[in-house]
């Protein structure tokens, strides 16, 4: 299955959202441009895909997680689980995780969203217990229950992309995540076309086999969407002031 071939099923159309990195900004202006965009094409089933990485190297990852927390459980939101989520969970709920690479890949940032001071001279383990004490139980809930990947008609839907030649149903979770130049340079079908993030890229990337909606907002100040309708793609956009 490849693109142009691939469709939404009828009456449906999907927005998925790449990498957010705690730009909440960012985020609620691509929201209301959906919510624009949804309006106007009369759209009766839209479901909203979020492909992770919520948190970590932008400012606002307490503000982001907040946000979605409270959408998470409306008809029409998926939200999947990306690697920076993963390790901020990690972080809060595993006393003996090495939280020095959280911290250095931007986990830093995060731990300031929630009010602690991070200037002074801390351990990874002082944050962490300083973090999981202030950490509120809806994130810690929205965390544990996110997605590892989705499908929807002739796509599939995980942050990093997936394992080639493993039946789709069958991939490891921790690739969902994490994989990547062996994903990347696969030619080939993957069954379904993947839609997905965790690589960063210039514009959104769209490949026979895969689309790439991670935009780099921490650093490029655009934060992207994928609209699929039957078998038709677009985007939307939105880009800091």
């Amino acid at each position: 299955m490849f693109v142009g071939e691939a469709r939404i099923p009828d009456g449906q159309a999907v927005y998925a959202i790449g990498d957010i990195h705690g730009h909440v900004d960012l985020l609620d202006e691509l929201l209301r441009r959906i919510e624009t965009d949804m309006a106007a094409n009369l759209l009766s089933q839209p479901t909203i895909v979020f492909l992770g990485d919520y948190v970590d190297r932008g400012p606002h990852s307490a503000a982001v997680i907040d946000r979605l927390s409270g959408l998470a459980d409306l008809p029409g939101h998926v939200m999947l689980r990306g690697n920076h989520d993963q390790r901020l969970l990690d972080f809060v709920e595993d006393g003996d995780f090495d939280g020095e690479a959280f911290l250095y890949w931007g986990g830093l940032a995060t731990v300031a969203s929630y009010g602690i001071d991070v200037t002074g001279q801390h351990t990874p383990q002082g944050l962490s217990r300083e973090l999981a004490r202030m950490f509120p139980p809806r994130h810690r809930r929205f965390l544990q229950n996110l997605r590892y990947s989705h499908g929807i008609g002739d796509y599939f839907f995980a942050h990093a992309g997936v394992r080639p030649q493993v039946p789709l149903d069958q991939q490891d979770n921790h690739d969902l995540m994490w994989i990547r130049n062996d994903f990347l340079v696969h030619q080939g079908s993957f069954g379904k076309v993947v839609v997905h993030g965790h690589t960063p890229v210039d514009w959104v990337d769209v490949h026979p086999n895969r689309i790439n909606v991670d935009t780099h907002a921490y650093d490029s100040g655009v934060l992207s969407c994928l609209v699929l309708e039957d078998n038709r793609w677009r985007t939307l956009h939105a880009e800091r002031a």
